[in-house]
């Protein structure tokens, strides 16, 4: 594959560091911006996505068709990283989780109708989305076919009962797509639905607390004890649910690891210019070899990271599922995000320890990485699975 970016893409790229740069990087300087779970307040992000929508870089993931920028995956890996090299960055474009897997997944498989009801106030950033699959246990987890939320047929509809949990961005969002059970066979059991906030038969028992920082909305558990659904708002068909989350998550996987390398980024953006400034016993820190060890190896795991990124996304610009190699990014990332901002606090010391960076944001917060979108554990056994598949083909080169 070829590394280059296409013109286009590298113009996006550049206007984003740009718009970053000198709008959305000085909103961290106030500390009312880290006021509401540790993000920026709805009605200071809409100042800044009001800015985004006139500079025409709004929503780059979503078809021109459906009033976004339509860019292909290789332009998002390149314009992601520099949108996060700000904790509030992604948000500002409408490009953050989950919106941003949700939103894709609605533009390739929701009919017409739905896109208009439920894709097209979210791409507006008229409301948010969330996406409701994960149970407390024993119910479906990593593994899907664990789901014990049922939807139970009725004239015209179905009726859905149940619970979910940790599911991100619940409290306050507009529309819903929900994975719940609508028989037991093994591939074709579950179904995806689509419903309002607004809708009966359904409430949030409690926004759960966590480690790190939080997207709007936080992680929630919900119950639903009689949410009715009717038969148009069912996404793809009756049994399509588990395609329905392959299609989402894989490039969700992806899109998350694009901005966590954002992150990597800053976090030794940080670290080096501390390291340049900060001067002990004779010797700025840059001049130390322990120093240099810990940023060349940030460096070199970036890189990799970046490496693996682009070659899936370079995959699913060609059509490929790209499984593989989205596993491959998703352990690779994840590690070098935690790792980056641990090494950043101990080179910055007590500072780095402190709200006088964003490091301490970002250790938070780096440490989800490692268990969203599946565990490491997970996706080392699909890639153990693979190699049982393919031999040596999995290292295959194109042709």
């Amino acid at each position: 594959m070829d590394f280059s970016l296409p013109p286009e893409a590298e113009d996006y790229r550049a206007r984003v560091a740009a718009f970053v740069a000198g709008t959305v990087l000085p909103l961290e300087a106030d500390p009312a911006n880290f006021s509401d779970h540790g993000f920026i307040p709805p009605d200071r992000l809409e100042t800044v996505r009001s800015a985004v929508r006139a500079a025409d870089l709004w929503a780059p993931q979503v078809p021109r068709a459906n009033g976004g920028l339509g860019l292909s995956f290789v332009a998002q890996a390149a314009a992601y990283e520099e949108m996060n090299r700000s904790v509030f960055g992604p948000a500002c474009f409408n490009a953050a989780a989950p919106d941003d897997g949700n939103m894709r997944v609605m533009a390739a498989i929701g009919t017409p109708a739905q896109q208009a009801w439920w894709l097209a106030p979210v791409v507006a950033g008229e409301m948010r989305s969330s996406f409701a699959m994960t149970e407390p246990p024993p119910g479906a987890g990593s593994d899907p076919s664990m789901m014990r939320t049922r939807a139970e047929r009725l004239d015209g509809g179905w009726r859905i009962t149940g619970r979910k949990w940790f599911i991100t961005g619940a409290e306050g969002a507009g529309r819903f797509i929900l994975i719940a059970r609508t028989s037991d066979d093994k591939r074709k059991g579950l179904t995806a639905f689509l419903f309002d906030a607004a809708q009966p038969g359904w409430h949030i028992a409690r926004r759960l607390g966590i480690m790190g920082p939080e997207e709007h909305g936080g992680h929630c558990e919900l119950v639903f004890d009689g949410l009715e659904v009717p038969d148009e708002n069912v996404l793809m068909q009756v049994g399509d649910g588990l395609k329905v989350t392959q299609i989402r998550l894989g490039p969700a996987r992806l899109t998350h690891c694009m901005r966590w390398l954002g992150l990597a980024k800053r976090c030794m953006e940080i670290a080096d210019t501390y390291a340049r400034e900060r001067e002990g016993f004779g010797l700025r820190l840059a001049e130390r070899e322990t120093v240099q060890v810990k940023l060349g190896g940030l460096a070199h795991r970036i890189e990799i990271g970046r490496l693996l990124v682009m070659k899936a996304a370079w995959a699913l610009d060609q059509g490929d599922r790209a499984k593989s190699a989205i596993s491959m990014a998703k352990i690779q990332v994840a590690d070098t995000l935690h790792r980056a901002a641990d090494d950043a606090i101990q080179i910055c010391g007590a500072r780095g320890y402190s709200t006088d960076t964003v490091l301490e944001w970002i250790y938070r917060y780096a440490r989800q990485a490692r268990l969203v979108d599946g565990a490491d554990e997970v996706h080392k056994m699909v890639l153990a699975q693979a190699y049982a598949r393919e031999g040596p083909g999995l290292w295959r080169w194109g042709v």
